[in-house]
C-alpha cells in the first residue's frame, strides 16, 4: 500500500465554491501532496494555475451530477476542460440508459469521453446507490470495455455512498487495466483503509486532511 495521501482526490464540488475556496483546496493539496484536486469545470483553469510546479493533478467532473446530458455535451465538456489543463475526468453515466438495457449506448458514450480526453485519465461514475448488484456488475464491465481508466462508485449527490460490498462487486467484474475509485461518504481513515483493502485504487473525499 502506498502512502494514503496519494490515494486521495481532494474534492470541492460545492455549487457555491468561491475562488477563495479553490485557493484553499489547492494549498491543502500541495501541503499534503494529494493525488489530485477535483473541482467543477469552471474552476479547472484556476486550479491548474495554483498547482503549477506540483505533482498534484487537476480533476474535473463531466455530466455532473445527473449524467443526463447528451453525449455531445459530455464530449464538449471534456474538450473544454482538456483545453484548460485538466488531467483527469470523472464522468457520470446515463443511469436511465443502463437501466433500460441500452448497454451499447452506455459503452459508446464512455468511449466518446475517453477519446475526447486524449489519453488523460477517465473515471466513470456509475452511481452504485441507484443500481442493483447486477447493474453494478454490468456498468463495471461496460466501463472496462470502453477503455476507461477507473470505475467509480458515486457522485455523492444522488443516493448512496461508497461501500466495501460495492467495491468487491466492481473488482470482481474488472478487466484490462481499469481500476476502482471509491467516492462519497468517506470521512475517516478507517473508511478509506477498508475501501482500499477491498480493492479501491483511489479515494474521492472532501475529508482527506
Amino acid at each position: 500500500m502506498k502512502a494514503l495521501n496519494k490515494y486521495i482526490d481532494h474534492t470541492n464540488l460545492k455549487p457555491f465554491a468561491t475562488k477563495g475556496d479553490i485557493e484553499k483546496l489547492c494549498a491543502e493539496a500541495r501541503a499534503y501532496d494529494f493525488a489530485s484536486v477535483c473541482v467543477n469545470p469552471c474552476n479547472v483553469a484556476l486550479a491548474k494555475t495554483l498547482l503549477d510546479g506540483s505533482d498534484v493533478k487537476v480533476c474535473t467532473v463531466i455530466g455532473f451530477p445527473l449524467g443526463q446530458n447528451t453525449t455531445a455535451v459530455k464530449v464538449a465538456e471534456t474538450v473544454d476542460a482538456y483545453a484548460n489543463g485538466c488531467e483527469e475526468f470523472d464522468m457520470v453515466i446515463n443511469v436511465g440508459k443502463l437501466k433500460d438495457g441500452e448497454n451499447d449506448f452506455v459503452r459508446d458514450e464512455i468511449a466518446a469521453v475517453v477519446a475526447a480526453a486524449k489519453g488523460k485519465t477517465v473515471k466513470v461514475i456509475i452511481e452504485t446507490g441507484l443500481l442493483t448488484d447486477e447493474e453494478k456488475a454490468t456498468a463495471t464491465r461496460l466501463t472496462c470495455e470502453a477503455g476507461a481508466h477507473f470505475v467509480k462508485t458515486c457522485t455523492g449527490v444522488s443516493a448512496g455512498v461508497a461501500t466495501v460490498a460495492d467495491v468487491q462487486i466492481m473488482k470482481a467484474n474488472l478487466s484490462g487495466s481499469t481500476v476502482i475509485k471509491a467516492s462519497a461518504g468517506i470521512r475517516t481513515y478507517a473508511d478509506a483503509a477498508a475501501l482500499i483493502e477491498a480493492g479501491a485504487s483511489r479515494i474521492g473525499t472532501s475529508a482527506g486532511i
